[in-house]
């Protein structure tokens, strides 16, 4: 709410009402927006922030004040401390929008420049500083870091590693740190991931066109970069200080950097990423439809509308046409209004024609009804499928990868009664992907016994992977340890602090998902774990899941 509020009060503010409820409209219907506003993850609150710097931006285009530029740079530091260096996408686009339109002579925009970067450094650098000075001994590992470093995690796997896919501690074969048991073959479509492929999908250019993406954030992709050159063309010969410029350097430098870093990006890429660029494509389109009306007189401005449309239409098409079983009216239908409102805008470059109210009428909703319809109902499928898992996707299932779209993720309703526990022969089945992305699922007879005599122990069990953990821990709402963190890759805990542990009578049970995913088998410590705690003690089986009692060995 605060996101789709704050984006409407920015475009409003320079373009009128219209144009800011339109933006507010495109943000709030945009399906990986409402999938993403809604699930439990840190997306949503960067998006906002990361609008709220905008905000802060091109107020300081208006006056010129420094206040504006240091709430900026603190804004983007938040975000820094939302979801670390993916918030720098937005740096660039802002710094040029200051240096080119800025009030100030350019000695003055580039101190004040500085001013937003000490900001920055001053909002995030506190936690930064703490977390590196803080002993290690009597702080949390840090997750992700292969030595216990909050500068490793934010340069290596969560900085560069992303962009040439070097990441180690990675979630996938061939990366990193990771290792897989003798025999073990990946489910279909998962092979093992070269550079900017495999199990990631492949990058290029037009990634966000693929169909893993597309039905998340394509849909008025092709309009936003129209609307990029009309406004640019039509600005040209302004003053430097022009406001509807800036608005696009700003919004324009946000989707053209955070686009093109997502498309070519080597290393981990889920398509619920493509959040960050729903603001900008809303934002954009809705200048490029005020900017556009008040330039109607011009006849290629008509024709660039009519473009436009045409193109909505035709993405709108495209998307749809990889679900062809879901709703296949509706492709045809948003065709048909994209046909007629394009159709309708040529009429108007024709001399002889008068453009009428009613025609005007025509365009708008036969125009609107092409752009959102597809949004509109690809989120209400995302909001009458409840999803689960860490990797989820908006929209009906297209059957394409794990984890992609649309519609990747374990579906709620979809799962039958014999889906209690996650297990690694399942995933293709159920289309959600393995476990150690979409997360377990605790059946009720490992549940009883992870329950049974509980309050003895500091954990009821100890598995591979925080998301293979987290099912259990919700289920029993006992605490689960996840070995080797977030991946299974971590170095922690070691094995001699697994063995001590062990020893106090801290941990109940050892679980081991069969076949559960990378996750499932970790890498390092939490391999050497794993082989400790097979050679010591007696397997089960319980709801599919082995399960080693560590108070009873050999």
């Amino acid at each position: 709410m605060a996101s789709v509020g704050l984006l409407y009060a920015t475009v409003r503010r320079r373009f009128g009402p219209v144009a800011g409820l339109l933006a507010g409209l495109l943000l709030a219907v945009t399906p990986v927006a409402a999938m993403m506003f809604r699930f439990n993850n840190p997306d949503a609150l960067l998006v906002l922030l990361m609008i709220a710097a905008t905000w802060a931006m091109l107020r300081a285009v208006e006056d010129g004040r420094w206040r504006w530029l240091i709430a900026c740079g603190a804004f983007v530091g938040l975000g820094f401390l939302t979801k670390q260096l993916a918030v720098m996408l937005i740096v660039p686009g802002l710094a040029l929008t200051y240096l080119v339109a800025g009030p100030p002579k350019l000695g003055t925009r580039v101190a004040q420049l500085f001013a937003a970067g000490a900001s920055m450094v001053v909002a995030a650098g506190w936690w930064l500083l703490t977390v590196e000075l803080w002993p290690a001994s009597s702080r949390p590992w840090i997750g992700g870091s292969q030595n216990n470093s909050i500068l490793e995690l934010t340069l290596g796997y969560n900085g560069l590693g992303r962009l040439n896919g070097d990441e180690t501690g990675s979630v996938g074969p061939g990366r990193g740190g990771m290792e897989m048991p003798p025999g073990f073959e990946l489910p279909a479509g998962m092979e093992t991931p070269g550079r900017g492929g495999g199990m990631f999908g492949d990058s290029g250019i037009l990634r966000m066109f693929q169909p893993e993406q597309a039905g998340q954030i394509a849909w008025l992709l092709p309009a936003a970069l129209i609307a990029i050159a009309l406004v640019l063309i039509l600005r040209r010969r302004t003053e430097r200080t022009d406001g509807d410029r800036a608005a696009v350097i700003a919004w324009g430098g946000w989707l053209l950097v955070t686009g093109i870093t997502f498309s070519l990006m080597a290393g981990i890429f889920h398509a619920y990423y493509t959040v960050a660029l729903a603001p900008p494509i809303a934002a954009l389109v809705a200048i490029g439809v005020a900017v556009g009306w008040r330039e109607r007189a011009r006849t290629w401005v008509r024709a660039v509308g009519a473009l436009a449309v045409a193109a909505t239409g035709g993405t709108a098409w495209y998307i749809l046409d990889q679900t062809p079983a879901w709703n296949p009216w509706l492709r045809w239908t948003i065709t048909a209004a994209a046909a007629v409102a394009a159709l309708a805008l040529l009429t108007t470059l024709l001399p002889a024609r008068r453009r009428t109210g009613h025609l005007t009428g025509l365009i708008t909703v036969a125009a609107l009804f092409s752009a959102v319809a597809g949004q509109v109902a690809f989120t209400a499928e995302t909001i009458a499928s409840p999803r689960q898992g860490a990797i989820v996707s908006a929209g009906p299932s297209s059957g394409h990868g794990f984890g992609g779209g649309p519609g990747g993720g374990k579906r709620m309703d979809r799962l039958g009664p014999a889906d209690g526990a996650v297990r690694g022969r399942d995933t293709e089945r159920r289309g959600g992907g393995p476990s150690f992305l979409t997360g377990s699922t605790a059946g009720p007879e490992v549940t009883a016994l992870l329950l049974r005599d509980a309050d003895r122990y500091t954990w009821v069990a100890a598995t591979v992977g925080a998301n293979a953990a987290a099912g259990y821990q919700l289920a029993t709402e006992k605490p689960v340890m996840p070995i080797g963190g977030f991946n299974g890759t971590d170095r922690a805990p070691t094995l001699v602090q697994f063995q001590q542990y062990v020893a106090d009578g801290r941990i109940h049970y050892f679980l081991a998902e069969s076949g559960g995913g990378f996750g499932g088998f970790g890498s390092g410590t939490a391999s050497e774990i794993r082989t400790w705690v097979e050679k010591t003690f007696a397997p089960r089986t319980v709801d599919g899941v082995t399960v080693y009692d560590l108070t009873a060995p050999k």
